[in-house]
């Protein structure tokens, strides 16, 4: 028997090859996805460096904007003092030009308060404005004073809401801040009776995010037998002393600023207040959480003055309107601003003090005395009032 042909060997199949080059190329490629390439970690030496030439630059553009401003003080020649180169609608439109540009990191108010302090010490190279407030010092009348005109302006502490009004129509203050109403707690009632008779003028708000805390000279709560506060602050946190001290005597002062320093010369007193009024007198929290009913608690405050000023683009206009007691009067006094247009914000009336059961409305409107439609609703609404007085035309609150 012949022998068997010897068997040809057989062909290598490609695919699994294939599919092994290709399971290769996989891991390949999933150990290059995985592989993390390490950051340099910043060398400190540099960075201080470059937040040091940052401040160089910072500070040269400061002393570049202080000439101009001073240059804008010439333009205007000389002027009587420097109420006089005071401009409420230009800041606001500068201060709403930072918000706009903002894209962080810092938030809109830290911003804000940093250029509002720029323009504070700008305009005092011709003057320190001089801003009369509720005194003593320490209270939430002069922190909206520092917010709104900076700390390079001179607060004039007083001792009443009627006494700042006195001493700006005397000319002894530049402009006043007075508060006007509370976001919880609603108007403060001698604000707007003071405009009954004063002349001056509103030339803008300021809008004051405002904590109460209870402070002592011991900061103990079981030493507290009695409180000094403004009755607003006894209102605007009345719920927490029901709770915790239900028993202590309440007694109200002119502003918490004077009732901390009542309280700082006993153990067993304690007063409401700001953060402020407690370092200016001496005090510690009692509790470290503030106590108002409200957490959003806010306060607006006005900046009285002598004069209007011109728009500046997003403005309030504040009216007095004394009326005619007969039947649908007030509707006849609201109606003008509606077919013209206008937004009303608040109306609040006051017993007119000019007779007997005749009542006075106080009006917050959107807009400025100079836009076309505001004239032309109030000379509509002159047909249906005894009297229409402005009281000022003014920017809305920058935050």
């Amino acid at each position: 028997m012949a022998p068997k042909p010897p068997k040809t060997p057989a062909k290598a199949k490609p695919a699994p090859a294939k599919q092994a080059v290709k399971k290769q190329a996989v891991k390949k490629t999933v150990a290059k996805k995985d592989v993390v390439v390490p950051v340099a970690k910043p060398v400190l030496a540099d960075v201080r460096a470059k937040i040091d030439q940052i401040d160089r630059n910072i500070q040269s553009l400061i002393a570049e904007r202080a000439q101009f401003a001073h240059q804008v003080g010439k333009a205007k020649g000389k002027l009587a003092a420097a109420v006089d180169y005071y401009r409420p609608e230009r800041e606001a439109q500068v201060l709403r030009m930072v918000v706009d540009r903002n894209e962080g990191p810092l938030s809109d108010e830290v911003l804000v308060h940093v250029y509002r302090e720029i323009m504070s010490a700008c305009l005092a190279q011709q003057e320190p404005l001089k801003i009369g407030y509720l005194g003593p010092e320490g209270t939430f009348s002069q922190q909206a004073v520092l917010k709104h005109f900076g700390r390079s302006a001179m607060g004039l502490p007083m001792a009443s809401i009627e006494e700042v009004f006195q001493e700006v129509e005397a000319g002894n203050a530049d402009f006043g801040v007075v508060p006007v109403e509370n976001s919880g707690q609603g108007t403060i009632q001698i604000t707007l009776d003071m405009f009954l008779t004063s002349n001056l003028k509103i030339c803008g708000e300021v809008e004051l995010r405002v904590q109460q805390f209870l402070m002592s000279r011991s900061g103990r709560i079981d030493d507290i037998e009695r409180i000094y506060a403004h009755p607003q602050s006894f209102m605007q946190t009345s719920a927490w002393l029901r709770a915790n001290l239900p028993k202590a005597e309440k007694i109200p002062v002119s502003s918490n600023a004077e009732g901390a320093r009542r309280a700082r010369n006993a153990d067993d007193a304690a007063a409401i207040g700001g953060e402020s009024a407690g370092h200016v007198y001496g005090l510690k929290k009692v509790v470290t959480k503030p106590i108002q009913n409200d957490a959003d608690n806010t306060t607006r405050f006005l900046v009285i003055g002598r004069q209007f000023f011109p728009t500046s683009g997003h403005d309030r206009t504040s009216v007095l309107v004394f009326i005619h007691d007969k039947p649908g009067a007030l509707f006849d006094v609201l109606s003008p601003f509606a077919r013209h247009g206008i937004s009303m914000n608040r109306i609040e009336s006051r017993p007119s003090h000019q007779a007997k059961w005749e009542y006075g409305f106080f009006i917050d409107l959107a807009g400025h005395i100079e836009d076309e439609s505001m004239q032309a609703a109030l000379a509509e609404l002159k047909a249906h009032s005894a009297e229409i007085k402005v009281l000022g035309s003014y920017p809305v609150a920058v935050p």
